[in-house]
């Protein structure tokens, strides 16, 4: 029996702690946009509308670098099926529902209900499926085994 670790090779090398950052970070800013839906659906205060618009910028910005991290990630993979073909393919739905979601918060305020919150609702979902299978894929090219 060798005591060599194997390491899966799905990753070229594993993805980095500011990649983790981006792809985490950008989480909780969709999900507090889609708590800030909430709020103006209930209230009407379009300042809600306004802090949702916000956070959805600054979660864009977040997962787009994630993005590039996770498509050069993919682009130097051997193994390009599987689990880091999927992470790409939800993180980037994520950012172009979310760019979407974008456009319809920078209507009126008015405007944006009901869509505005059912897209938020999609993009926070997709941001977290995003974010498990990406730090899932962290942690299995990190640990390998030991034979």
């Amino acid at each position: 029996m060798s005591s060599q670790a194997t390491v899966d090779t799905t990753y070229r090398s594993p993805p980095g702690l500011l990649h983790t950052v981006l792809l985490a970070g950008a989480v909780p800013l969709f999900l507090g946009a889609l708590l800030s839906d909430i709020a103006y659906y209930q209230t009407y205060q379009i300042q809600w509308s306004n802090f949702a618009s916000w956070l959805i910028a600054g979660a864009l910005l977040l997962s787009g670098i994630a993005l590039l991290f996770a498509l050069v990630s993919l682009l130097t993979a051997k193994r390009k099926a599987g689990r880091p073909t999927l992470y790409f393919l939800v993180l980037l739905a994520t950012w172009v529902l979310g760019l979407i979601n974008a456009f319809i918060h920078a209507k009126d305020a008015w405007a944006t209900m009901p869509s505005g919150l059912v897209m938020s609702i999609v993009v926070t979902v997709l941001s977290c499926a995003a974010a498990w299978l990406g730090l899932g894929s962290q942690r299995g090219a990190r640990a390998g085994g030991v034979q």
